[in-house]
């Protein structure tokens, strides 16, 4: 599924988001709304881990989705 469809169907993927980054909270993945690089930022803040492997788990979860 490419991204835009994941946007366009973000209340619905809201919990596959918290299935594999559980450690986001509702608001975080809410206030994401879809968009990939306030998703990053996101994922980056609380993981603490590089832009570069917050894109890359990204694209991983929007290929299996």
């Amino acid at each position: 599924m490419n991204w835009d469809r994941i946007e366009g169907n973000w209340k619905q993927m809201t919990g596959s988001v918290k299935e594999q980054w559980g450690d986001l909270t509702d608001d975080e993945i809410q206030q994401a709304e879809g968009n990939r690089e306030k998703l990053a930022g996101k994922i980056q803040e609380r993981y603490g881990i590089e832009k570069d492997e917050a894109e890359r788990q990204i694209d991983a979860f929007a290929a299996k989705h």
